[in-house]
């Protein structure tokens, strides 16, 4: 392998002589060999976003040449496009603040602008620090690209998957709004409902994380960029912070404002934690969605199949024919995964101290594998499990006409104590509740199919 030799104020350090990283990022390559989880594309993405910004403010400011900023949005849009991410090799494992990631952003666009003043004849040379990191901080730079990355994953990858399901479940309730069914707590049988009652509630879940999850993402628009090192703006223009934050929405199309209190921006990620709640919020609610599809569609035969479901894929390498839940098992294991980062963004939030979080890749990491991972798995879900939902008609009346607890439609005529009367000595003699209720001259059968009228009792007057 060819190197060249590149150096910062530690010394010189061999560098692949292909790769556009500098010094630093190469001593961070070096110096955390730990795991292969890298710093999430969505990170390096929005560090570009801010760094594209900063350039075109500090030029507009005076504080930098107009050649070198039009050098760092060059390369910026490089990297926004996705065309440079080979070079960006280092891992979530690596200083607490991210200094290593902005560094490596720095680097690859110094290196990049540079090649494009040399090919316009230019003067001037990009330097990773003085001019890609100018009126900057990793410490602000880091969070800012943070809530960036976030607020985007959430509006345009997870908010759209949310969307796609429940337009899914809105159709599946109206189409089903007929279909009369045993209901059950406890897991066990209750009173009826429609089954397209039973997807309501589930309609109603995605309608209402998602707006919980829209409510939480308008604190991540607050940017700690203007901060720099403590949170007093030390080396920055004190119009950057607000000029870079309208810069930033201009470029993504979202509504970006400067954080109010730097101080707290640099060191607390209250917001991330509360944002993360509801996509926890979410994947509970998708881990209750699943678990219902699953034990709906369970079976065919000795489970309760009042549903089914897409056969996928065969479902065991031994049993020929069986076939399994598949999606729901996918879904259930992404909001167990959500959970999990759940405790880790919280734990790692917490440990501020004094004018810095130290967790922030950690965070970052978790965060957005949430967003992803929730997000693909609704729209797998979605697609190959729940617009394939049908009832299973047969199945769902058996159920519903076996059901014991119809006789709860009893209560006001005969009482409580007569209506569980008879649904015991049902269950003992193995007969119908009607047949109980005539042998023990409580009701008359046209009594009986006068009060116990499973479609009314869905819609009670």
């Amino acid at each position: 392998m060819e190197y060249r030799v590149e150096k910062d104020t530690i010394g010189e350090i061999k560098v692949p002589a292909d790769k556009f990283w500098g010094a630093q990022s190469q001593r961070s390559k070096q110096n955390f060999p730990i795991g292969n989880e890298k710093m999430p594309a969505e990170i390096i993405k929005a560090f570009a976003i801010l760094k594209k910004s900063a350039a075109a403010v500090n030029a507009d400011l005076g504080l930098l040449e107009a050649e070198k900023a039009q050098a760092i949005e060059h390369a910026a849009d490089q990297i926004i496009a996705g065309e440079l991410n080979e070079h960006f090799p280092l891992v979530v494992w690596q200083t607490g603040s991210g200094t290593q990631s902005n560094m490596n952003v720095n680097e690859v666009i110094a290196y990049v602008g540079n090649k494009w003043l040399e090919e316009k004849g230019s003067e001037f040379k990009l330097h990773p620090n003085d001019d890609v990191n100018k009126s900057q901080s990793s410490n602000d730079t880091y969070p800012t690209a943070m809530h960036i990355a976030a607020v985007l994953k959430l509006e345009d990858t997870v908010i759209p998957a949310v969307q796609a399901l429940k337009t899914t479940f809105q159709q599946k309730r109206e189409d089903f709004k007929d279909v009369v069914k045993i209901g059950r707590t406890h897991l066990q049988d209750a009173t009826p409902l429609t089954l397209g009652q039973e997807i309501s509630g589930w309609h109603r879940m995605l309608e209402k994380t998602e707006k919980m999850i829209s409510e939480s993402n308008q604190y991540l628009k607050e940017l700690a960029i203007g901060g720099t090192a403590v949170g007093t703006g030390l080396n920055a223009h004190p119009e950057f912070s607000e000029r870079v934050s309208n810069k930033i929405s201009q470029t993504t199309g979202k509504t970006f404002q400067s954080a109010p209190n730097k101080f707290h921006a640099l060191t607390s990620h209250d917001e991330t934690v509360y944002a993360h709640g509801a996509l926890k919020a979410l994947a509970a609610d998708m881990m209750k969605i699943a678990n219902d599809v699953r034990w709906l569609a369970s079976g065919p035969r000795s489970g309760l199949g009042e549903i089914t479901i897409p056969a996928n894929e065969p479902g065991s390498s031994i049993m020929p024919g069986k076939v399994n839940p598949t999606q729901s098992e996918a879904v259930t294991m992404v909001a167990a995964q959500v959970m999990g980062n759940d405790a880790t963004i919280g734990f790692a939030a917490s440990q501020g101290n004094f004018e810095l979080n130290v967790f922030k890749p950690v965070i970052a990491y978790n965060f957005l594998q949430s967003c992803q991972i929730l997000a693909d798995s609704i729209l797998s879900f979605d697609e190959r499990c729940a617009q394939g939902i049908e009832p299973n008609h047969e199945r769902i009346e058996q159920f519903l006409n076996d059901s014991l607890m119809l006789v709860t439609a009893l209560n006001p005529h005969i009482g409580y104590e007569n209506a569980a009367k008879i649904a015991k000595k049902a269950f003992n003699d193995k007969k119908t509740l009607k047949e109980t209720a005539v042998e023990l001259d409580l009701l008359t059968e046209e009594e009986f199919e006068q009060y116990v009228n499973p479609e009314e009792m869905t819609y009670p007057k």
